[in-house]
């Protein structure tokens, strides 16, 4: 990795340009629109790592594409991923009070607003996936690919069905492999998805693709691992979030199967595989290598 590159100043910029381009949406003001565009951008513009548009961005990077080309992708696995957060936090998921450090969408309009403004939330990104007008230097064949390669990561192969799984697994006894394949489907499908959809984009031949898929398994393992690790011993007022959450709930984490120690030797590991799959891509890989190591050293 460059010596001159700062992942801290990398990550502002491409913050800043999601969040600009996600403050143009759900920005309706009719009044059938208006409450639920409210809600759905109460959740989409609270804040947060918006580590899958960066990941959708700096994969496109990696391959010599700007990250303009690729903007409206990115933020449309954002919103996914804010849905996806909203449907998590309701009573009959995980029961959040709070995410980011304000109060969950449902506590605000309701269990039922909520569940609504996170299914605005799914299809609006799906909507943005198929307008040529928002890609236009992109060829048709090439959105179909990345619009399919998301919806299956966000749905019943993907993440949908690792979050079944993992509701189904509470209060249960797991084995190590059952944990494995619910992270990589709850939490994976989708960061790989990210990955694979910028590099789609941006013409990735089947090498890249591969490589970028490689790296993808890998971080998204790693990334859920850190999550259940800062769930024991992260702070929660940093986090925005109550923690000590899984273990009250019975969920079957890698602290719980493995304890601290292995877990956080099990994320570093994963990472350093993770970035041995860049190494075709040089110097363009710099962010996605400071991002793998990021995952495991965060503290939100």
């Amino acid at each position: 990795m460059s010596p001159d590159f700062s992942l801290p100043d990398y990550l502002k910029a491409k913050t800043a340009l999601i969040d600009e381009a996600l403050a143009g949406y759900f920005s309706e003001d009719s009044p059938r629109c208006r409450l639920i565009c409210k809600a759905a951008r109460y959740s989409l513009l609270s804040g947060g790592k918006r580590i899958r548009p960066v990941l959708c961005i700096a994969a496109a990077e990696a391959l010599g594409e700007k990250a303009v080309d690729v903007l409206p992708a990115a933020c449309a696995l954002e919103m996914i991923h804010a849905y996806s957060l909203i449907h998590d936090d309701l009573p009959a998921m995980d029961n959040d009070d709070y995410r980011r450090g304000q109060l969950t969408s449902h506590k605000v309009f309701g269990d039922d607003i909520a569940i609504l403004a996170g299914d605005a939330l799914l299809t609006e990104a799906f909507k943005i996936l198929a307008d040529r007008k928002k890609t236009p230097k992109v060829s048709p064949g090439r959105m179909l690919a990345a619009s399919r390669e998301v919806a299956e990561a966000a749905g019943y192969r993907g993440m949908v069905g690792g979050q079944a799984l993992d509701v189904r697994m509470e209060g249960k006894k797991g084995e190590l492999e059952e944990l494995c394949a619910i992270h990589r489907l709850k939490t994976g499908a989708l960061l790989r998805a990210s990955l694979r959809c910028g590099a789609i984009l941006a013409g990735a031949d089947k090498k890249a693709l591969d490589d970028l898929s490689a790296y993808g398994d890998r971080i998204g393992l790693a990334f859920q691992i850190a999550d259940d690790i800062l769930n024991v011993e992260g702070d929660s007022r940093l986090l925005g979030k109550e923690t000590g959450s899984d273990a009250k709930r019975g969920k079957i984490t890698f602290p719980a199967l493995l304890g601290l120690e292995a877990s956080h030797k099990k994320a570093q590991e994963l990472v350093d595989e993770a970035v041995s799959f860049l190494g075709a891509f040089k110097d363009q890989a710099a962010p996605l290598e400071a991002i793998a190591r990021y995952i495991v050293n965060r503290r939100t």
